[in-house]
């Protein structure tokens, strides 16, 4: 990773054709992969991420709403795209892009399929979620009949796949929950396809079923964290490489005496002759204010110092005494020096919030090492 002179989000397609692979390697030679890029890619570059992805084999995608769909097929992706969190206003839309939506109630599906057959869909393929537990979204296991019975009134739409969502994979504790779910979801596929009379693929793993239940793979996987260099536990995380990397500059540096203070509502005083630093992100860019007051940490020349006072909309200041740094100096928030995980838990949040919550405003910047 190269020096940087402004705040960028540096996004890292060799960690992440890393992730990707180390992920598979842990999946059956004949188990699909859906890559998970809702979110602008959890927060990097969607469309980038989707790119390598494609080039790495990933064998479908998937997306939380149409618009995010869209914009993957504009970038040039052909890979099916699954739309987790379809609403009937897009649908036509959806249709028009190739996009393969997920139905998961009586509305949902009486509302594409209308659509569908006024568009003169055939066999359009669709993706029928079950709710086994996560209780989100999906049909339940006795509206298996009912699903069966609404399709055999149209020709507009097949089912693509069957699929369901694991509520904590990640938590070794909640083991026989999650046994229960799987089994649960099995049920129901092994119902759908006595009443359809033929067999529609399954997916129910995420990142932490992957890796930590690999008996729950059926024909295929979704990973979005994983990809990103984050397997929801310290071991899995040894194994994966961060993809993004926040970094900033020190703008400006002040000496202050004791008893002054710094920022709005002075909510940080020195207690003794300090130097800070102000770095030019703030809440505006994704840096949560609960991260000011000396929550959170940056890391500047290979050492870690606190965030002090609030964080600004477009700024936030740290306390840098006793370190060797110049204004204009590099500023790591988020990378391999401090990962996502370690920073949002010190705010009592996940990455997954951390790294989506990253502003636009954010300059994105693309880096791989060139190929020999």
């Amino acid at each position: 990773m190269s020096q940087t002179h402004e705040t960028v989000l540096e996004i890292d397609l060799d960690a992440l054709a890393h992730n990707y692979e180390f992920l598979t390697s842990k999946l059956h030679p004949d188990t699909k992969v859906m890559g998970v890029v809702k979110a602008f890619g959890y927060g990097s570059d969607a469309c980038e991420v989707a790119k390598e992805l494609a080039s790495l084999g990933v064998d479908y995608f998937a997306v939380a709403y149409v618009k995010e769909g869209i914009a993957l097929r504009d970038a040039g992706i052909t890979q099916p795209i699954l739309v987790l969190h379809p609403q009937p206003v897009h649908f036509e839309s959806l249709i028009d892009r190739c996009l393969e939506p997920a139905l998961y109630s009586a509305r949902i599906l009486r509302s594409f399929v209308a659509v569908a057959e006024g568009k003169k869909q055939q066999d359009y393929p669709v993706h029928i979620k079950f709710n086994t537990g996560l209780n989100r979204l999906g049909f339940w296991e006795s509206d298996t009949e009912w699903i069966v019975e609404r399709l055999a009134e149209t020709q507009s739409i097949k089912i693509k796949s069957l699929f369901s969502h694991l509520a904590a994979s990640e938590d070794m504790n909640e083991r026989e929950f999650t046994l229960g779910q799987i089994a649960n979801f099995k049920n129901i596929a092994s119902d759908m396809a006595e009443r359809l009379g033929y067999r529609p693929m399954l997916h129910q793993s995420n990142t932490s079923a992957i890796l930590n239940y690999p008996e729950a793979q059926f024909d295929m996987v979704r990973t979005g964290i994983g990809l990103y260099g984050y397997g929801n536990s310290e071991a899995y995380d040894a194994n994966l490489k961060p993809v993004v990397h926040l970094k900033s500059i020190i703008s400006q540096i002040h000496t202050i005496e004791p008893g002054e203070t710094v920022g709005y509502n002075r909510a940080y005083k020195a207690t003794h002759f300090a130097k800070t630093a102000t770095l030019p992100i703030g809440h505006a860019d994704g840096i949560s204010r609960n991260l000011g007051n000396g929550v959170g940490k940056v890391v500047i020349n290979g050492h870690s110092v606190p965030i002090i006072g609030n964080v600004c909309m477009d700024m936030l200041m740290v306390d840098i005494t006793g370190i060797d740094c110049k204004e204009g100096d590099e500023v790591i928030i988020i990378g391999s020096q401090q990962n996502a995980s370690d920073l949002a838990e010190s705010m009592g949040s996940i990455s997954y919030e951390l790294l989506t919550a990253i502003s636009q405003r954010v300059k994105r910047v693309v880096r791989r090492k060139p190929k020999r």
